[in-house]
């Protein structure tokens, strides 16, 4: 993998997810974190949507240095409006599966390739970057699929987006789409997956693999239905399993999880990859115990809590062991003897087998219940 550009929907997919709505401040605050990274593009969101929604794109566009992107459908005012927003880039997209065609837009094949051509053609003649999407590329007849993809290439548009809309494709699957598409267009290649099976960031890296430039997607994998391919999954994993430079800026990707998890009221579950609490948390006695003497025993190694700006954590609970208990008790000053530490591991495991949470006071009290000095200088034991 050569490269791998990244292009945030959160604010347009993201927004989708059932409940979510995010604020004109909001947009604005995330929008400012992905920039301040060095996201290749963010997809605003849908001007046509609202007049709120066009002021927040159009100021999105205006104060970030990054590509800023409007989703449009192959409709005039959606195009107009997204051009009157002044992003970099209009997104058009358009349904090519049978299904969607007849039963959602009630309209023909042929009618679907007519409006996608005009549409580019529209976006092209206005100065601004296109880029086109055959909505449920897969579940769309390959044949039909191609003939579109040819038509909206001599239409002149940059970019053609393959979505994995409803989320049925697979690694193997997808790989061998994007390589047929690559060979019927000159235009840049993204990938835009979902999470339905749990194959989205698996999908939108193979897409990556067989010659896409770039992947769409969302922050906590946020988005319709099960969500998008996640920013912090797809950037990790390039960085740190392909060793490729995303020019991303990292370390803050924690800081921006939180604020989407905030802002979305979505809460990020504890074993979420990368950003999730217990990503970089051990409480097993194996785990913790070999994590204090070499990190990379029980961790990925090529990704570090620093590398996203999170903080690695021994957690106290029922599978707890010594080395544990040992290290925090001195990270709160105490001095414990061997037999000390083991005292208050079994008072920290009888607490943890009842399923609560044992906190640094109810450390701090086990400790003085064993009778543990603390250390106040040195050498000292008081």
């Amino acid at each position: 993998m050569e490269s791998a550009r990244v292009f945030d929907t959160t604010l347009r997919d993201g927004e989708q997810s059932p409940g979510t709505s995010f604020s004109y401040d909001d947009k604005r605050q995330i929008a400012a974190i992905l920039d301040e990274m060095g996201t290749h593009v963010i997809e605003a969101g849908f001007p046509v949507n609202s007049d709120a929604e066009f002021e927040a794109v159009r100021d999105i566009a205006s104060s970030t240095s990054t590509t800023t992107c409007g989703l449009a459908r192959v409709v005039e005012a959606d195009i107009e409006a997204a051009l009157e927003s002044d992003v970099e880039m209009v997104h058009t997209f358009v349904s090519t599966s049978d299904v969607q065609i007849e039963d959602s837009m009630h309209a023909t094949r042929d009618e679907v390739v007519q409006r996608a051509v005009e549409s580019v053609e529209r976006i092209k003649e206005a100065g601004a970057i296109c880029m086109f999407s055959p909505m449920d590329a897969t579940r769309t007849d390959e044949q039909f699929l191609m003939d579109v993809i040819e038509a909206v290439t001599d239409a002149g548009t940059d970019w053609i987006n393959i979505p994995d809309t409803c989320g049925v494709a697979t690694p193997t699957r997808f790989r061998a789409m994007i390589e047929k598409v690559c060979a019927h267009t000159d235009a840049h290649i993204d990938v835009h997956t979902h999470d339905d099976f749990g194959l989205a960031t698996a999908n939108a890296l193979a897409g990556i693999e067989a010659g896409a430039d770039q992947a769409q997607v969302s922050v906590n994998s946020i988005g319709e239905r099960a969500g998008n391919a996640a920013y912090e999954e797809f950037v990790m994993a390039v960085e740190s399993l392909y060793q490729t430079d995303t020019g991303i800026d990292t370390t803050r990707i924690t800081e921006l999880s939180e604020i989407v998890e905030d802002k979305s009221g979505m809460p990020t579950p504890g074993n979420k990859p990368v950003v999730g609490d217990n990503a970089f948390s051990h409480e097993s006695g194996i785990h913790a115990a070999g994590v204090i003497e070499n990190s990379d025993t029980f961790e990925p190694g090529v990704m570090t809590p620093e590398m996203v700006g999170a903080e690695r954590k021994l957690i106290l609970g029922k599978h707890t062991g010594t080395h544990s208990v040992r290290e925090r008790l001195r990270e709160q000053g105490f001095d414990p003897t061997a037999d000390e530490v083991k005292a208050v591991t079994r008072r920290v495991k009888d607490y943890g087998a009842e399923k609560r949470r044992v906190t640094v006071d109810d450390l701090e009290r086990f400790a003085e219940e064993a009778g543990v000095d603390r250390q106040r200088e040195e050498g000292v034991r008081v």
